[in-house]
């Protein structure tokens, strides 16, 4: 592999994917990080004013992709014509695909690349994984900074001589033994990889990086032409608390749809917000954040509607014009005030934890 490695990382217009580009660029500035956007046209006004405040702080422009570029439409209203009016869902996503994957595998082409994701170490997900070989992710939020595919080969039982001569290797490997025994105890029902990866990761995680890297120098991954990689002794782990703290240290701020709004229910007050980034009328959104969506940008709904023809719908048991009558707000008002009720009473660090469940669901190339 003789090409240069790119650095690149998407900016979705969420909270994660901006804090990581700052905290990338104050802790290693001397990667030299290309930054994109993938733009469906069918984003919130808060998403491009975050891309313009990011663009500030890194002094760097966020380069924006678009699928069918020489359309005259926007990249979601084509595609949406294409398809002859089919509305995507989670069974059919097309609009993950066609917006966002191919644009971005179209951007690197096949250049050597390491993305960096954006998914924080609370978070039990992995994200996107190219098929492409030259694309290798990366996740600097995470306690395992690699991807699973990466993972798979190095704790393989196949390669339990090689990673042990590796451990080996490391100087001042006060309980090298130790660690050599769990490198050396193959995978199985009793032993699972997690087992085993965290075992190893509890032993340093500098020094299980130290280990990956030299391991990957013997494949074709981006990485093995990397002689330095400053990731390598990151230990770090950030949370979601961290995540909103670097976003306002920063100056840059938190989007907006992020922030909470009180709402009034049966002389009861709740507060509601945004889960994600991406599309607002994105169907992984919940009943609540459709009412938000009704309420906060009513100009926003209405387009999401007239998507709403031939049968189509966003959600599959339920139509944006049922969604919005007054008794049906209110249940899911309701619903939704119930939900953090109890998740208050179970001493949740976080309200928005109530949109945890939403905010793991999807593409995370849409919403990191």
């Amino acid at each position: 592999m003789t090409n240069k490695v790119r650095h690149v990382l998407g900016i979705s217009g969420g909270k994660d994917s901006a804090a990581l580009a700052i905290y990338l660029h104050n802790l290693y500035p001397e990667l030299d990080i290309e930054y994109y956007f993938s733009d469906t046209g069918k984003e919130l006004e808060e998403t491009y004013q975050l891309i313009k405040n990011l663009e500030i702080y890194l002094g760097k422009k966020i380069t924006r992709i678009e699928a069918a570029d020489q359309s005259h439409e926007s990249p979601f209203d084509h595609f949406h014509k294409l398809y002859g009016g089919f509305l995507p869902s989670s069974q059919a996503r097309w609009c993950t695909k066609k917006l966002k994957l191919e644009p971005f595998e179209k951007f690197v082409g096949d250049d050597p690349v390491v993305s960096y994701v954006g998914i924080r170490g609370d978070e039990d997900r992995e994200g996107y994984i190219s098929k492409k070989p030259n694309i290798q992710s990366i996740f600097p939020f995470r306690k395992n900074i690699w991807s699973e595919d990466v993972i798979s080969k190095v704790l393989d039982n196949q390669s339990m001589d090689l990673i042990a001569s590796f451990y080996g290797g490391e100087a001042g490997n006060e309980d090298i033994n130790e660690v050599i025994t769990v490198v050396q105890t193959p995978i199985s029902p009793k032993f699972s990889r997690g087992d085993k990866l965290n075992n190893l990761l509890n032993h340093g995680v500098k020094k299980f990086n130290r280990v990956v890297s030299r391991f990957l120098q013997q494949t074709d991954y981006p990485l093995a032409s990397v002689n330095e990689f400053p990731l390598l002794g990151n230990d770090e782990v950030l949370i979601r608390e961290d995540i909103f703290r670097i976003l306002r240290e920063s100056g840059v701020g938190v989007p907006q749809y992020y922030e909470k709004i009180s709402y009034e229910v049966n002389g009861k007050r709740g507060e509601y917000a945004r889960s994600r980034s991406g599309c607002f009328f994105c169907f992984f959104q919940q009943k609540i954040e459709w009412v938000w969506l009704y309420e906060q940008h009513p100009e926003r709904f209405k387009k999401a509607m007239e998507y709403e023809k031939a049968g189509y719908t966003w959600m599959q048991e339920e139509s944006l014009e049922e969604l919005i009558q007054p008794e049906r707000i209110q249940q899911i008002k309701e619903d939704h005030l119930k939900k953090m009720e109890k998740l208050a009473s179970q001493n949740s660090p976080y309200l928005l934890d109530i949109l945890d469940e939403a905010e793991g669901t999807g593409c995370a190339s849409c919403f990191i």
